[in-house]
């Protein structure tokens, strides 16, 4: 059974998200993080926020991903990826426009990211801060809402997904992300990603 794409605006994106069955990964032992899964309105359609890291960057530099980061002692994820989000390209949300979280990633490096969902509206051109980010693309929903590829890999029994963006693919823990997201946003679908595989390079 296919299901075809619904219209895409803030209200029904809330509406989609308040029946969200989300899953918690409970690892207090790991490292704690946020990411801003940020909906803007772009030449008149429904877009989603995502940088290229800056080349200069010790961790994962020059790849595609969404804001975000490590969050502070005492902070909550909203908290979190809404200051990332203001610190990496300039754009300031507020607690009323978080529409809800998706389930969490625990990542190979460590880490259990926390994808928050906010919309932006119209903000116009973005520009990264330089020593982070690189470029900030917004990139209309249409183009995410695809049929992702996934590859096996020797080194585990899970598959990697990988969703086609520009002249490369995204990756895990970003293209599950967003995968979800459109998922739930653009179909109305419940689709778990958290078995789904990073890359090798993306482990360390």
């Amino acid at each position: 059974m296919t299901h075809s794409a619904a219209p895409v605006d803030r209200a029904s994106v809330a509406a989609r998200l308040l029946g969200f069955p989300r899953l918690e990964a409970d690892r207090p032992e790991l490292k704690q993080a946020a990411v801003a899964v940020c909906i803007t309105e772009h030449h008149g359609r429904p877009a989603l926020l995502i940088t290229r890291r800056a080349p200069r960057m010790r961790a994962h530099a020059g790849q595609l991903a969404l804001p975000g980061g490590r969050r502070e002692p005492g902070e909550a994820a909203v908290q979190g990826a809404l200051r990332e989000l203001h610190e990496e390209v300039g754009l300031t949300v507020g607690p009323d426009d978080v529409l809800g979280l998706l389930d969490d990633y625990v990542t190979r490096s460590g880490y259990v990211m926390t994808p928050v969902v906010c919309w932006a509206g119209d903000r116009g051109e973005l520009v990264g801060a330089e020593a982070e980010v690189a470029q900030v693309h917004q990139v209309p929903l249409a183009d995410l809402d695809v049929e992702p590829r996934f590859l096996q890999i020797p080194e585990s029994d899970a598959p990697v997904i990988q969703l086609p963006l520009f002249d490369r693919y995204l990756h895990a823990p970003t293209a599950a992300i967003v995968h979800q997201f459109c998922q739930i946003a653009c179909r109305g679908l419940v689709t778990r990603v958290a078995h789904l595989e990073q890359p090798v390079f993306a482990w360390r």
